[in-house]
């Protein structure tokens, strides 16, 4: 497999995103070379730094921008985009361009609780309130339709009637930092082989 770089985009804390680096740390095939993200003060920003990651900050308008997002993924070498925790829809010409070269995870078993509006703990809360009895969390391609694409791989926890939302979330969140590098590492793998 060819070196890889891969941008990683984000919104928030970032526990995806330096758990992501830090798998590839010492990797001689993957590349964390980028970090993206929409919100100037999260702290996923301050991990990328401590981390050693070169980041960019994008506003809702230049992640719009193919004149702004394209040649900043070009200064980086940027082969494949992992979404980790990333809230903005990522737009048609990056979809195009990166085609089967972004995935994203969700934190439920989809198709259930996926779309417009259902991201973290909306999500666990919509979980507790239809009685679910397993929860999990799902890693997918991205398309230009909200949680739309191929579902690549699913992992599943089972849940008490006595979980609360944080309870479900807190479940969730350990199969996210079990697996999304594992699976990041594999589709990688096929795709560059």
């Amino acid at each position: 497999m060819k070196k890889v770089n891969i941008a990683i985009f984000v919104s928030g804390g970032g526990t995806n995103c330096e758990n992501i680096i830090r798998f590839f740390k010492d990797s001689d095939r993957v590349f964390s070379a980028l970090v993206v993200c929409n919100k100037p003060n999260a702290p996923a920003l301050a991990k990328a730094l401590k981390l050693g990651i070169p980041s960019q900050v994008v506003t809702k308008e230049e992640l719009n921008d193919e004149t702004v997002m394209m040649p900043l993924l070009e200064q980086y070498a940027i082969d494949f985009i992992v979404l980790a925790g990333f809230l903005p829809l990522v737009p048609n010409f990056l979809v195009e361009r990166y085609a089967r070269r972004i995935i994203n995870i969700h934190p439920s078993l989809l198709p259930k609780y996926g779309g417009k509006g259902m991201w973290g703990h909306h999500v666990h809360e919509a979980v507790k309130a239809a009685g679910e009895t397993e929860t999990g969390m799902t890693v997918h391609w991205v398309t230009p339709v909200c949680d739309g694409g191929d579902i690549i791989a699913q992992y599943k926890v089972a849940l008490l009637p006595t979980d609360t939302a944080d309870m479900i979330a807190e479940k969730e969140h350990v199969l996210e930092m079990k697996y999304y590098p594992l699976v990041i590492e594999k589709v990688l793998h096929e795709a560059f082989a």
